[in-house]
């Protein structure tokens, strides 16, 4: 039996961060919610918070590098609501900061890309088809690494690249079928993102008042997943005010 609700969002990488936040934001709105990770525990600490809000809402351990285990997510989504209407594709990792490309592990290199860019497109390839039959919404989380060079992490950078074309290619094929497709570009946000490789992460390097929050991120998020009609939201830049001076 599947459960009735009004509205269902998918969220990778919703353990914490930027994802933790973006669930709680659609828990708040009314919007069942599945959650995807690979930490169980932090991942059902977000459920519980959601379901706090009201609404339904299920944790599923996922590896988005697993195209199996992605699969299988969002038939856990379909299956307990009978629908999806938003997908946020917001799992990834970032390699080690300024090391020299030669010395750069290949391991890190291999689960950058299998993260941020495999991952991307397995849970595009998945969700889409039921997105489809909702006119739904897929958001992808990009970065503005994506728009501009980094020279401290490339590889994280390059992956942000190919999201945003991969994303705005899904809109050419997706859009004619009712499919809003958006990626949203935020600057360093103080989160826990770095914990992978790296010895300390955004929360431990960023002043989180002078940067863009995760909550800040979260709402641009759900505002692009809202448009209605025939009109999306492309590209939403989410930029610290002095961005640009290091250029």
């Amino acid at each position: 039996m599947t459960e009735t609700q009004a509205r269902v969002a998918l969220i990778t990488g919703a353990s914490s961060g930027i994802g933790a936040e973006t669930a709680k934001r659609f828990a708040e709105n009314g919007t069942a919610v599945v959650l995807g990770a690979r930490s169980v525990d932090a991942l059902e600490a977000t459920a519980e918070e959601c379901r706090d809000c009201g609404v339904a809402a299920a944790a599923v351990q996922t590896d988005v590098t697993d195209p199996d285990a992605v699969a299988a997510l969002v038939e856990a989504a379909v299956e307990r609501f009978g629908r999806l209407d938003v997908a946020v594709v917001n799992a990834g990792i970032g390699e080690v900061r300024d090391v020299p490309l030669s010395e750069l592990p290949r391991e890190q290199f291999e689960a950058v890309t299998e993260t941020n860019v495999h991952g991307a497109f397995y849970t595009a390839r998945a969700a889409l088809p039921h997105l489809r039959e909702r006119d739904g919404a897929i958001v992808f989380v990009g970065s503005s690494k994506g728009k501009y060079p980094s020279t401290s992490t490339p590889v994280y950078a390059a992956s942000k690249w190919w999201v945003r074309g991969f994303a705005a290619s899904v809109a050419g094929r997706a859009g004619p079928d009712g499919v809003a497709v958006t990626v949203v570009n935020p600057t360093g946000v103080p989160t826990e993102f770095g914990s992978a490789f790296r010895e300390t992460t955004n929360a431990q390097n960023l002043d989180p008042e002078a940067t863009v929050s995760a909550a800040d991120v979260a709402d641009g998020i759900v505002y692009a997943a809202d448009q209605e009609g025939a009109t999306a939201v492309a590209e939403l830049d989410l930029y610290r005010r002095d961005i640009h001076e290091r250029f």
